[in-house]
């Protein structure tokens, strides 16, 4: 089980520096690359950013909770 979060929190760990990267920053960022210079007329941030945002989110989670449960079975190991 601690072999599969480990797995899981470095690829959560990878995918999270390419979403950050990929997020848009003072000077438009690599999305608008992707698409991201579409803006919609309603919202006012495109559809590939706020998608981006989501993955971002949930990739965040899944990072977190990994660490939490390699925390948990450390300390019920030791």
């Amino acid at each position: 089980m601690i072999l599969a979060l480990s797995i899981v929190l470095i690829l959560a760990s990878l995918l999270l520096i390419v979403l950050v990267l990929l997020h848009r920053g003072k000077g438009g960022g690599l999305s608008s690359m992707l698409g991201g210079s579409f803006y919609s007329s309603l919202s006012g941030s495109s559809v590939v950013e706020r998608n981006l945002d989501r993955l971002t989110v949930i990739a965040g989670a899944v990072w977190a909770i990994s660490i939490i449960g390699l925390a948990l079975l450390y300390k019920n190991q030791a």
